[in-house]
């Protein structure tokens, strides 16, 4: 049942991005969190009848999301999903890409969070499909395969989960959970954050992971900015995993400048590079990403384009190619 609702919204939110593009005023949403009252009850006959076809479909997504989040808390208790539960940092997304040297590729991802009051404030439900190394390693988004503008197999690379977490302390959390044909993996997270000065400041994220198939790993993840102004910030951003798989450890960089227009335009411009440490070749790609991100109807509905021109060199080439690459998404945030 969950399978089937989710495709129908993936493909619903795939033709609402074909609607028209001339959007009423913003209004002041919340994104990451949906209210304590049912969906069915929060939009009467009247509300309903002013809806277009947009809203309607988010409204949707809410409810699909809220009726999941009311049968997990069931799970855990008799206390209901209206004393206090909510969904937040609500994501379901679609995208294509193109590649010079990896062909053509779609993704769908989504992802929720579910505080539960069967769970008191400690611990929370995620539930969602990604990307299953990144899920488990916790990658930072700007170097996931989606990002570098690498073709992905839904059978081979996507992975539906559902996982309990729970809030340690403010900076540590932990994960525990399941992905695709019931295969468990756990997560030991901390996160921290610092302002160095009045425009400089740096992020730290740790993550130890384990999975049944590879046994332990961690990921490690540095970033800085220095902040020119309120609407341009310069980003240098590193990312390091270490599995049984690597020969040494995975590493990815990127530096860039990143400018905002107004509260929901961004442009950003990056040089990446990647590679592994004790590989033939330590830098795997470098290339470059111009990025534009913005709303296409509301303050919710968001389109994402690039375009980017990479350099990758596998582990029996003697030179490299080079390869541009386009991509488009659209997500939904509810």
């Amino acid at each position: 049942m969950i399978c089937r609702r989710f495709w129908h919204f993936a493909l619903v939110v795939a033709l609402a991005g074909c609607a028209g593009t001339t959007s009423p005023p913003v209004r002041d949403n919340d994104a990451r969190a949906i209210p304590a009252a049912r969906p069915t009850q929060r939009l009467a006959g009247a509300e309903h009848e002013s809806e277009d076809f947009v809203d309607t479909t988010r409204r949707k997504v809410r409810e699909f999301a809220h009726w999941l989040g009311e049968e997990v808390n069931d799970w855990f208790g008799d206390k209901p999903f209206a004393d206090g539960g909510k969904v937040s940092h609500g994501r379901l997304g679609i995208r294509a890409s193109w590649r010079e040297d990896d062909g053509s590729s779609t993704s769908v991802r989504f992802r929720a969070r579910f505080d539960l009051p069967n769970l008191k404030d400690k611990a929370y439900v995620f539930f969602g499909q990604e990307n299953e190394r990144e899920l488990i390693s916790d990658q930072p988004e700007t170097f996931s395969r989606e990002q570098q503008l690498l073709r992905e197999r839904r059978s081979a690379d996507q992975t539906g989960f559902l996982g309990l977490g729970f809030n340690l302390r403010d900076y540590v959390d932990l994960r525990v959970g399941v992905r695709g044909g019931i295969k468990p993996y756990a997560q030991a997270r901390y996160r921290r954050s610092w302002a160095l000065s009045a425009s400089n400041s740096a992020e730290f994220r740790e993550t130890v992971f384990w999975r049944a198939s590879d046994g332990l790993g961690s990921t490690t993840a540095i970033n800085l900015e220095h902040a020119y102004s309120p609407s341009l910030a310069l980003k240098w951003q590193n990312a390091a995993t270490i599995t049984k798989e690597t020969d040494g450890f995975a590493w990815s960089s990127s530096i860039g400048m990143f400018k905002t227009f107004g509260d929901t335009r961004l442009l950003s411009l990056e040089a990446l590079a990647s590679g592994e440490t004790g590989a033939e070749t330590d830098v795997g790609e470098y290339g470059i990403r111009l990025k534009w991100l913005q709303p296409v109807y509301r303050d919710w509905l968001l389109a994402e384009f690039i375009v980017g021109h990479f350099w990758p060199r596998g582990h029996e080439d003697r030179e490299r190619d080079r390869s541009w690459a386009v991509g488009a998404g659209l997500e939904m945030r509810f």
